[in-house]
């Protein structure tokens, strides 16, 4: 499955919407979908927020494969900024939600729920690579 979406918010709705189909076509369990659009709705907030701060009209594209080891690989390539999350802190999880700082539980999230996560920086583009076994 290969999706292309504008730099818009609303969009990852329609990406969500997709995932689901090709994981209900291939027999990819409920859970694991969950999981990877949460992943996806949480990395793709972060490019289309800060990814792209000089404004226009970008595209994202997101790339899911399924391997015969019941793996499901998705890439994800952007021309915003450089950012890798793999270098982003970890939250401070030791205090209640009430005091934490705002921010940092999303990628600390997606480190938590994908099996592998790669991050690399070809040309101008950001290249995210998860890995998740189902």
């Amino acid at each position: 499955m290969e999706f292309r979406l504008k730099n818009q918010l609303e969009e990852i709705q329609l990406l969500a919407e997709a995932v689901e189909l090709y994981g209900e076509e291939n027999g990819i369990p409920a859970k694991t979908l969950f999981q990877v659009n949460l992943a996806l709705d949480e990395l793709l907030t972060n490019t289309i927020s800060y990814g792209y701060p000089e404004g226009g009209e970008h595209e994202i594209l997101v790339s899911n494969i399924l391997t015969g080891e019941r793996e499901l690989r998705i890439e994800i390539h952007d021309d915003g900024k450089v950012f890798n999350p793999l270098e982003a802190e970890e939250p401070d999880t030791s205090q209640g939600i009430d005091e934490r700082p705002v921010g940092g539980l999303g990628i600390h999230l997606v480190r938590q729920m994908m099996d592998e996560i790669e991050y690399r920086r070809e040309g101008k583009q950001n290249i995210l690579v998860m890995k998740k076994k189902f």
